[in-house]
């Protein structure tokens, strides 16, 4: 490209598009208003970054995870171990690609599409993330009405109607400023992790069998019933919502809008992320650790429910407070999960179609999506069909996350949009092989279950 007197211009990329092309800032009220220190010690430099890493992992061990890691565990004992740990090292991968982008860009995920993509495709793609977040706000209410039912004896479809509550939590903490909402996400996670570190001590599995189950096994693609399962854990896992969430948040950070900030940024997201997607590796694998431990070998492989893996807990474990562990550090999981869900859904509806409603009609509208199902289905079923209804979910997430990742593997291996950020050829082959085993193992999903 030149111009009149044949002098060349750099390609017209998003980082050279003009003022007038781009989008608002991603989630512009809190946009670059965390201080971060020029100088300092790493620890300093960690501290500060870190945040959106322990936001995003909520994800990764929301009620939906809890659903599929039990039915995993109960069923087929450690075997599914492998792929848990094969869709958290995905995450990984993925999750400092989201934030790579949202750095170097300075857009989100959504925002990326839009500039990209034809609007039918866009509209396409919107319509996909919608159904992800619904399927996952679907999870996090039942989670979190299971989780009142257990504790205080509160009626699924009353727990449920409760859980739109969360709306005025969300906006109470989001005045405060956001590293008050990073904080209430840290604590809770915090919680989480010790209730079951303590139920692992409790279980005291058999540490061999366990490191056998990190070893993939064939079964998992030959067997049509743990292939769904391993979906769902997949879909658990790895989170579509939570690329477009991470691709934002990270620029609440306010580093120097330069090169060099940028390149500083991107390393201090990655080492975030990183070290908060190993702290969801340990929940998930001890969830389903607990499960196998207790369940698979006593005669308990039928067991699903939350409901029922509450109630044997304690007995099985031998600990008279594992159940009410469980249960507690479900429901921080079901409030955790909901601040993640609302701000992926304010930046998909902002960042796709440029559509800013309130935030809390949002959340009602998306919570209206998912309380409907629960509601309909525990009325008609009773508590026996909720299990399903979160398995179900899971499996729905995981056939959307092509629709996320092959948008975003696209534009992080594209010179022309990220200049100098573009990602490394090695992590570029890395990056759509993770893509197309995912693709694979969607098709293959998908055949088994239309082929019956």
């Amino acid at each position: 490209m030149s111009n009149a007197k044949g002098m060349a211009l750099p390609r017209r990329g998003w980082r050279f598009a003009a003022p007038e092309d781009d989008a608002n800032p991603s989630l512009a009220e809190v946009n670059a208003s965390v201080k971060v220190p020029r100088g300092g010690s790493w620890f300093r430099r960690l501290i500060a970054f870190a945040g959106p890493g322990y936001m995003i992992s909520v994800g990764y061990m929301d009620p939906g995870n809890w659903a599929t890691d039990i039915a995993g565990g109960a069923q087929f004992g450690y075997t599914l171990l492998s792929v848990i740990m094969l869709s958290n090292l995905m995450a990984i991968l993925l999750q400092a690609l989201s934030a790579r982008l949202g750095i170097a860009t300075g857009r989100d995920l959504a925002q990326a599409c839009r500039a990209h993509y034809p609007r039918p495709v866009n509209l396409m793609l919107w319509v996909a993330c919608e159904v992800a977040i619904v399927a996952c706000d679907l999870a996090e209410v039942i989670g979190t009405a299971i989780a009142l039912q257990l504790l205080f004896g509160i009626p699924l479809i009353a727990g449920a109607l409760i859980a739109a509550l969360d709306t005025f939590l969300l906006l109470f903490l989001m005045t405060r400023g956001f590293r008050y909402l990073e904080a209430f996400v840290i604590a809770l996670l915090t919680v989480i992790a010790v209730c079951f570190a303590i139920q692992l001590a409790a279980a005291s599995p058999d540490v061999a069998a366990v490191l056998g189950g990190f070893v993939p096994s064939s079964a998992v693609v030959t067997n049509p019933q743990m292939l769904y399962i391993a979906m769902g854990i997949i879909g658990a896992t790895v989170m579509p919502h939570n690329l477009y969430l991470h691709s934002s948040i990270v620029q609440t950070r306010a580093y120097e809008r330069t090169d060099g900030g940028r390149r500083d940024a991107i390393r201090w997201a990655t080492a975030d992320s990183t070290i908060a997607l190993m702290l969801a590796l340990f929940v998930n694998a001890a969830i389903l650790i607990v499960a196998a431990a207790a369940f698979h070998g006593t005669g308990h492989q039928d067991v699903a429910e939350i409901s029922d893996a509450h109630r044997l807990l304690s007995p099985l474990l031998g600990l008279s407070i594992a159940s009410t562990l469980f249960a507690v550090a479900l429901l921080a999981s079901g409030i955790n999960s909901t601040v993640t869900a609302t701000l992926a859904g304010q930046i998909v509806m902002e960042g796709f179609l440029r559509l800013t409603i309130p935030h809390w009609a949002r959340r009602l509208l998306t919570r209206g999506l998912a309380i409907i199902p629960v509601v309909v289905v525990t009325w008609i079923y009773g508590e026996r069909g909720t299990a399903e209804l979160l398995v179900l979910s899971q499996v729905i997430l995981s056939m959307q996350l092509p629709f996320a990742v092959v948008p975003l593997v696209q534009f992080v291996t594209d010179r022309e949009k990220m200049g100098r950020f573009v990602v490394p050829r090695p992590v570029a082959l890395l990056a759509w092989l993770v893509a197309g085993i995912i693709l694979i193992l969607n098709f293959k999903l998908l055949y088994d279950t239309f082929a019956g």
